[in-house]
């Protein structure tokens, strides 16, 4: 069944970090009152979550953890999978252990974007994938063992300038010896790198594991110009029922972009699961 989510950071996370609400204690309720069926926890280290708390607040409102994004790993601490310095690459490593032992509890999914780094000056490509393949697979061995899945997120090429579509993940996917890892579309990124949104999840259906949802303006959806039902027919055509994530700008405030949103696609998911039933 498809469910929807809603990507939230700590109180003091830094405007780098790209999530709708900031403050977990404040954020889950309205969550829980919005209508989400849980959390995106974007987070630079597992040290951030009190996980009986966290646990706690989850059973009171009824909410699950989607997955765990990483944007400030990379962000915040400056590290990356692609960085040519070992030590850094080991350090990278080990906060993606620590956040892996926490999703192994809550969401079972932790997210690789621009932690997976970039083609550096003075490095080539070829360079870039060896050193990017070689950390994931370390990562992946350390998820596998704790029945955790890794996500990669393409994203634009005026953000970063390696894995920026989703056939572009998928050829790097096909190199790696692991299972466990998969792809993260995010409708944002693909509206500007990928030629039809629709073709490109179909194409690599078989590998989509999670999808971060916002319009063509990175508003919420329904405030572009992208045809969200016919994203949901290329979904449907792939028997997608994971989770739908929002990941938006914060406007025209946290509350107001988080309902707007709820409001939008609460009723097409609906939707969607219903159609989905006859179907299965």
């Amino acid at each position: 069944m498809m469910k929807l989510a809603v990507a939230i950071a700590g109180k003091n996370a830094p405007p780098s970090a790209f999530v709708v609400w900031r403050g977990f204690d404040e954020s889950i309720p309205k969550a829980a009152d919005y209508g989400y069926n849980g959390i995106e926890l974007a987070l630079k280290n597992a040290e951030e979550i009190d996980t009986q708390k966290l646990n706690r607040m989850l059973n009171k409102h009824d909410l699950e953890v989607s997955c765990i994004t990483t944007g400030q790993v990379f962000a915040v601490l400056g590290l990356y999978f692609t960085n040519p310095d070992f030590e850094e690459r080991r350090k990278a490593i080990a906060v993606f252990r620590g956040l892996i032992d926490l999703a192994k509890d809550f969401g079972q999914m932790v997210n690789i974007g621009r932690a997976r780094g970039s083609i550096g000056a003075g490095q080539t490509r070829e360079k870039a994938e060896k050193l990017f393949i070689d950390t994931i697979e370390n990562v992946c061995d350390i998820a596998e063992k704790e029945g955790v899945t890794l996500v990669i997120e393409p994203a634009t090429h005026k953000e970063i300038n390696f894995i920026n579509t989703l056939d572009e993940c998928a050829d790097l996917l096909k190199r790696i010896r692991n299972n466990n890892v998969g792809i993260m579309p995010d409708i944002y990124h693909m509206n500007i790198e990928d030629k039809d949104i629709e073709k490109s999840l179909i194409r690599n259906g078989e590998l989509i594991r999670y999808i971060h949802f916002s319009d063509s303006n990175r508003l919420s959806p329904g405030q572009g110009d992208l045809d969200f039902n016919s994203i949901f027919n290329a979904l449907m055509s792939i028997k997608y029922n994971d989770w739908i994530s929002v990941e938006i700008l914060p406007e025209p405030d946290p509350d107001i972009a988080a309902k707007r949103a709820a409001d939008s696609l609460l009723p097409m998911i609906e939707k969607y699961n219903a159609q989905n039933k006859m179907y299965t």
